[in-house]
């Protein structure tokens, strides 16, 4: 199961051939560049024996799963249409509150998160471990969200949008993003195990992530700067 289809996609792709992988869930949290740059470049969806689930939930009422990735995969965006690609495409199409189950035994909650145009949250349960992934949204100062405090609950792993910190987030009002103070805060109150910085600025240098990792490590213990290519046993 994959979550989210940025550039990382690549590299995913490549080791999920390498190890003979043929079924493969992909869910999208939406569909702003940084979050589907990668699909057409996911090599998997070339390969006739591949079969590849594509759930999306952000655009209920708007647009369908099979829209959005035809209309990103087509010219003048790329240079072939999916009508290219031989893997078996499923597309499927949900909305926020429903509970999807991909594979025996696994149940995954989807959420609204506050952000522009729309982005859905999940929350993957199976045999009695769970992981929260949060990953774009924007916390209103002075409250705390209960969607994100119900998605977060007693989670053996939050992976949350650290995009900003709180000295930040007057400037950036209405992008659509959170801090790792907040998000850190809200761990707390829900009782989750570890988390993760996640939606790094890019503008941040490797000194001022692993700065923000310390302080966000002394504030909740179990707290970590996700990375490329980074292992979580849960």
């Amino acid at each position: 199961m994959l979550f989210d289809a940025g550039s990382g996609l690549r590299e995913a792709g490549l080791s999920l051939l390498a190890d003979g992988v043929s079924d493969v869930d992909l869910f999208f949290s939406h569909c702003h560049y940084d979050h589907i740059i990668g699909l057409p470049f996911f090599k998997a969806i070339y390969y006739p024996s591949i079969n590849v689930n594509i759930w999306s939930g952000h655009l209920d009422g708007k647009m369908s799963t099979r829209e959005m990735v035809e209309q990103f995969i087509s010219p003048p965006w790329f240079p072939v249409k999916t009508d290219i690609c031989q893997a078996t495409m499923n597309f499927r199409d949900f909305h926020a509150g429903q509970v999807l189950t991909p594979r025996e035994g696994i149940e995954i909650k989807t959420f609204t998160l506050n952000h522009p145009g729309g982005a859905i949250g999940y929350r993957i349960e199976w045999q009695g471990r769970s992981i929260a992934l949060i990953y774009d949204i924007e916390h209103i100062p002075g409250s705390y969200d209960p969607v994100s405090l119900e998605m977060m609950q007693g989670a053996d792993l939050v992976v949350y949008d650290c995009t900003y910190n709180e000295d930040e987030m007057q400037r950036f009002k209405g992008f659509g993003h959170s801090t790792w103070e907040h998000g850190t805060e809200l761990a707390k109150m829900a009782g989750a195990k570890r988390f993760a910085l996640f939606h790094h600025a890019p503008s941040r240098t490797d000194e001022q992530l692993a700065d923000m990792e310390a302080q966000a490590e002394a504030a909740f213990p179990g707290a970590f700067a996700a990375r490329d290519n980074q292992t979580v046993v849960i």
